[in-house]
């Protein structure tokens, strides 16, 4: 290894054959090449995280998922539309009451409007999930392009609204999954995310009807779908209070769908 004195000497050598300009440029190669002119990370510092870095995530499987990494006595909450001032910290307080963690599919344009909210979702411990930029529920029947747009513009909108933190998940606003859409959500990092269980509650058709719908199909699959944003969301928080203890009651376990 050439050290630091080393250094001085050829420089001094090669000033005179080929010029300071020449030499400032050899120079600065050099020191890239062995770490000179980098300020070293304090003893200790963690490393900055990778999202904050421009690393692209890890690719995932493009099938929709729906099971959860529960094992099959399993639910996942999932939350969608969101987040929204009103109803995003009621939902966030039923279900750290009953110490249940859920994944929340955002929309990019709520979450750039809502960062704090966001940022909320992420210090509970939830997950984020991209919803596209605008919820339409056509996407299907639009181009690449448009998709395209759709899912990674939002995916950039919430990882900058959440501080760094990118959405593991995607799904398709209505259930609109293409095999292009699928296969690019998942070629950055998000598993294309499904549901099983809608309870309906974006109609509002009352906490009870919600409730029983939660109860009569809880057969159908893991996944259940409620809402934080569209409008007043008072029922599903009532909902939500009943659910989730009577989940507890019939020996389920809460958690993420798997990736």
């Amino acid at each position: 290894m050439v050290r630091n004195g080393g250094r001085g000497w050829y420089a001094k050598v090669l000033a005179a054959a080929l010029g300071v300009t020449a030499v400032a440029g050899l120079s600065s190669f050099w020191n890239a090449q062995v770490g000179y002119g980098e300020e070293p990370p304090a003893q200790g510092a963690a490393a900055p995280p990778a999202q904050s870095q421009g690393r692209k995530a890890a690719p995932v499987a493009a099938g929709i998922a729906h099971a959860s990494d529960a094992g099959a006595r399993g639910v996942n909450i999932t939350i969608d539309d969101g987040p929204d001032p009103a109803w995003t910290p009621e939902v966030l307080r039923v279900l750290r009451d009953n110490g249940v963690k859920a994944t929340f599919c955002m929309v990019g344009t709520q979450a750039r409007a809502h960062p704090d909210q966001v940022k909320a979702v992420v210090a509970a411990g939830h997950r984020l999930c991209d919803h596209t930029v605008s919820h339409d529920v056509t996407m299907d029947r639009k181009s690449k392009a448009y998709q395209s747009r759709q899912i990674l513009d939002a995916e950039r909108m919430i990882t900058k609204a959440s501080g760094g933190v990118r959405p593991l998940y995607y799904r398709a606003p209505g259930g609109a999954f293409t095999p292009y859409s699928r296969h690019l959500a998942a070629s950055h990092g998000m598993r294309p995310l499904g549901w099983n269980i809608d309870s309906k509650d974006f109609e509002r058709p009352g906490t009870e009807a919600m409730v029983a719908t939660v109860k009569d199909e809880i057969s159908n699959g893991p996944t259940l779908l409620f809402h934080d944003a569209g409008g007043d969301r008072s029922q599903t928080v009532a909902a939500l209070r009943e659910v989730l203890p009577w989940l507890k009651e019939q020996g389920y376990s809460f958690g993420f769908p798997v990736r």
